[in-house]
């Protein structure tokens, strides 16, 4: 095994936890093709793990275990089988995240299952070269799917120096996945969706709804499948409309308000628009959900993704009735709590509007945060009161 030497100093970080090696940290990065598997050793050279290297990329490491063990079949197929076991303890059904990356000690990778299709997303060399002889025959020990789908379309897999691509490797798709969350069905598209196809991260905070929405006019901003817009019809809101961009997408939606019985209206604009017209023609809500795709890809653009947050909240601030319920997120991890709610207050005031915090929400349980690595934790969702 091909090692890696930290420089003095620089262990403390990895030896608490933490998943990922710097390039600067190293002090000589070996020519070795990206994805192969290195032992990371600090500046005494004693062992701190083994992962797998890309010498092209500012994460050069990325540790998968901590002991000095074989990284085959039977060891994905060890990691699979105790992050299902984790998501059945914690009462999920037929569909949810099976693997989140770093969360359940695979950096680089995701599996969302959909009843019986799984859907992969590999983001780096690593695993990359692990897919076909490892990881998928694991996920078939584990699993026993009918379908397999790689979605490795990501922008983050050009940095990595990997091509995109999105095939079916097991099985066919006839066309939409039927699943069912917390009591509503959803037709999920694993072939053209949105990253896999569907959200699963905002599902316990979908369920946050029950006690803001009932007989209030709801607005589901960024709405996607309509998640968000039929958990707040199940729960009793008076009406709902929910706006995407993607004709697609609304399609989708409606087809899922038909096939739950559930009294919801989509619309095709786009949001920023939306907003600024129904504020000119003074409609109110009585609770608006704002749940928009990550605004920003690079710390490099915090300061503009903010200004994104910042306009989307202000308007639906303004939409909202005297003590309207806000519910906002973001998904980026290169905006923190912290910011994230600066940015609220920031709002509120241009909107001369005061805001009260009832909670503040963060992804759901089958995205385990890390606690050493604070990347793990990018999902924001605040429930907020505006008076």
């Amino acid at each position: 095994m091909t090692t890696v030497k930290l420089k003095s100093k620089e262990e403390r970080r990895i030896q608490r936890g933490h998943p990922w090696v710097f390039s600067n940290e190293i002090e000589r990065i070996p020519a070795l093709a990206p994805g192969e598997l290195v032992d990371v050793l600090d500046h005494g050279e004693r062992f701190v793990g083994r992962g797998y290297l890309n010498p092209r990329t500012l994460i050069a490491v990325r540790i998968l275990t901590r002991r000095q063990e074989e990284i085959d079949a039977a060891f994905f197929r060890e990691k699979i089988a105790t992050a299902r076991a984790l998501r059945e303890r914690l009462g999920f059904g037929d569909s949810f995240r099976a693997i989140f990356s770093e969360g359940d000690g695979l950096p680089g990778l995701i599996v969302d299952k959909y009843a019986d299709t799984l859907v992969i997303q590999s983001s780096t060399a690593g695993i990359d070269r692990l897919l076909t002889d490892a990881i998928i025959p694991a996920l078939q020990d584990v699993y026993s799917p009918q379908v397999i789908v790689l979605r490795n379309d990501t922008a983050s897999r050009e940095l990595e120096g990997l091509e995109q691509e999105k095939r079916v490797v097991f099985g066919a798709v006839a066309g939409p996945v039927e699943i069912e969350e917390c009591g509503i069905r959803y037709h999920v598209d694993v072939l053209e969706g949105q990253k896999t196809g569907f959200f699963f991260d905002q599902r316990e905070n979908r369920q946050a709804l029950k006690d803001v929405v009932k007989g209030r006019r709801t607005l589901d901003c960024f709405c996607y499948v309509g998640a968000w817009s039929l958990n707040a019809a199940r729960f009793g809101a008076a009406d709902v409309l929910g706006i995407d961009a993607s004709q697609k997408a609304v399609d989708l939606a409606t087809s899922n308000a038909s096939l739950n019985s559930l009294n919801a209206r989509f619309l095709a604009a786009d949001v920023f628009d939306e907003l600024r017209r129904l504020e000119k023609e003074r409609e109110r809500f009585g609770c608006i959900i704002l749940d928009p795709p990550a605004f920003v890809k690079s710390r490099a653009k915090v300061r503009e993704a903010l200004k994104g947050y910042k306009e989307i909240n202000l308007r639906a601030m303004k939409l909202l009735e005297p003590g309207g319920a806000l519910i906002t997120c973001s998904c980026s991890h290169h905006i923190d709590q912290e910011l994230f709610k600066e940015m609220l207050i920031d709002a509120a005031h241009s909107a001369g509007r005061q805001a009260r915090l009832l909670e503040m929400r963060s992804q759901a349980r089958d995205h385990p945060m890390l606690l050493a690595a604070r990347e793990t934790q990018y999902l924001k969702c605040a429930v907020l009161l505006i008076d």
